[in-house]
């Protein structure tokens, strides 16, 4: 249900003044040769000594002039009751860690930009307008922003109120509603959003929230715009030519205080979307500080020295400079995605040498698809180095083991709960479309699905270790005997 619309229109339109009935003719014979008589309404006729000496549309030209200063400050809506009542809990309780607004965001963007790539299966013209399927992000110290952009399907006026004016019913919702009336787009559309509250995640970081976006659908581009503590939120056309986008959103972030210093440092930034969304299917830029060395005239001194041809002879050095550019932050693919019989051996070190900032080829992995009750893809490791200590094997703090949600981060702390403490050396990634996971999307919420995963995943396990000992027990007692001795 779209939010109801709060603002007060202007004054209604002036009844007209109508002359004194007891002197002068009648009113019509007032009007002017071809002109029609005075009884429009809102228009006032002034007469004086039998005349007209004048005449104006005062309401008409209050109206515009208030249309006008509406047009060009937006309208005004108030959110839906349930956002207002939740915005609080989003903000103070629904997350564990500001940092994860990067994480829905990007999330969000990858939504958009999935949504544009299977509707023009159907409908190519959504892609009319060209350009690069990428994510974008932008933090500017010096203001104190972070500037999200996508160039994803976009959204109409209706949609903006319908999306980020009603909690719990985001865009992402009705589109899977509608994919599943629609077979031929297919069932694995890669969709991240479920909840229809992490838009809302940008709040734990900022004071306000500025929404550019621009659908295939329409020619006109809407910004949306609201403040932390605000009830309503306003909506408005862009008008200025520099600031419209080919199609796609962008979302600008003006932080608080207390966290301009934190997440509006490019590195910062370039952290949190390797950690998050470094497997997220489309490309994401980030801006970034770089430097480069060039070779630069030196200052010519007093005393200079000519060469045989008359010349002076031009002495260069090389000075490094600093400039800004886009960086890619997500070059590394989701291995586990792919069919693990077109995966090389080397492609599998080197995605376990990335990933967990390795040096050492793993001794062995396991790369397996399960179905059935619960569905997810998996990559386990056995590292090439053994445990050092008792204390490392047994330690639930390793956080060797992450769990993603359709290529999302979620987490890596399940202390003993998704893998068991024994087993805390073995490394790998879990990544499932469809988890029990709490509206934040950071905890698993049904044990028995939690109990049903870490059963198969500790049976891989043992299958790698019973592999190792089969083909080489020389290795396996050497590297990892005395350590599993222990347990």
């Amino acid at each position: 249900m779209a939010p109801a619309l709060s603002r007060t229109l202007g004054p209604s339109s002036v009844a007209a003044l109508r002359p004194s009935p007891s002197r002068g003719p009648p009113r019509a014979a007032l009007a002017p040769q071809g002109r029609r008589p005075a009884g429009a309404r809102g228009v006032r006729w002034e007469a004086g000594r039998g005349r007209l000496v004048g005449a104006r549309c005062a309401s008409a030209v209050a109206e515009k002039a208030a249309g006008e200063e509406e047009e060009a400050a937006g309208e005004e809506f108030e959110y839906q009751a349930e956002v207002s009542r939740l915005m609080d809990l989003i903000v103070h309780s629904l997350y564990s860690h500001k940092e994860v607004f990067l994480r829905e965001l990007v999330s969000n963007a990858s939504d958009a930009l999935d949504k544009l790539r299977f509707l023009s299966v159907t409908d190519p013209s959504v892609l009319a307008d060209g350009g690069d399927m990428e994510i974008r992000i932008k933090p500017d110290p010096d203001a104190g922003t972070i500037t999200i952009t996508d160039s994803g399907i976009g959204m109409t006026k209706d949609e903006l109120k319908d999306c980020l004016g009603t909690i719990a019913q985001s865009g992402t919702s009705k589109f899977l509603k509608a994919l599943k009336e629609n077979k031929e787009l297919g069932s694995d559309n890669g969709l991240i959003g479920q909840f229809g509250v992490g838009f809302y995640s940008a709040f734990l970081v900022a004071e306000k929230v500025v929404v550019s976006t621009k659908s295939p659908k329409t020619d006109k581009q809407y910004i949306w715009e609201a403040e932390a503590n605000s009830s309503s939120y306003v909506i408005r056309e862009e008008t200025d030519p520099e600031k419209m986008l080919t199609r796609g959103t962008q979302i600008t972030l003006f932080l608080r205080e207390e966290d301009k210093y934190e997440f509006a440092e490019p590195t910062r930034i370039q952290g949190l979307v390797k950690n998050y969304s470094q497997f997220v299917s489309f490309p994401i830029f980030t801006w970034q500080e770089k430097s480069r060395t060039v070779e630069v005239e030196e200052e010519e001194s007093k005393e200079t020295e000519e060469t045989a041809e008359g010349e002076k002879e031009k002495k260069k050095k090389t000075i490094t400079e600093k400039y800004w550019d886009w960086e890619l932050a997500n070059e590394t693919k989701p291995i586990w995605m792919r069919n693990p019989k077109e995966v090389e051996e080397t492609e599998y070190n080197e995605f376990y040498k990335k990933a967990f900032n390795e040096f050492l080829d793993p001794l062995a992995h396991a790369h397996f698809t399960t179905e059935g009750e619960v569905e997810f893809r998996s990559v386990l490791y056995i590292p090439g180095m053994a445990p050092l200590s008792n204390e490392e094997i047994m330690n639930p703090k390793t956080k060797n083991i992450r769990l993603y949600v359709k290529r999302v981060f979620i987490s890596d702390d399940f202390d003993g709960e998704l893998f068991p403490r024994y087993l805390s050396f073995v490394k790998g990634v879990v990544d499932s479309n469809d988890l029990p996971l709490n509206v934040s999307r950071e905890i698993l919420q049904e044990s028995r699905i939690v109990r049903i995963m870490r059963k198969r995943l500790v049976r891989k396990t043992f299958d790698m270790i019973q592999d190792i000992a089969d083909k080489d027990s020389k290795e396996t007692t050497r590297n990892f005997g005395r350590a599993l001795a222990n347990l």
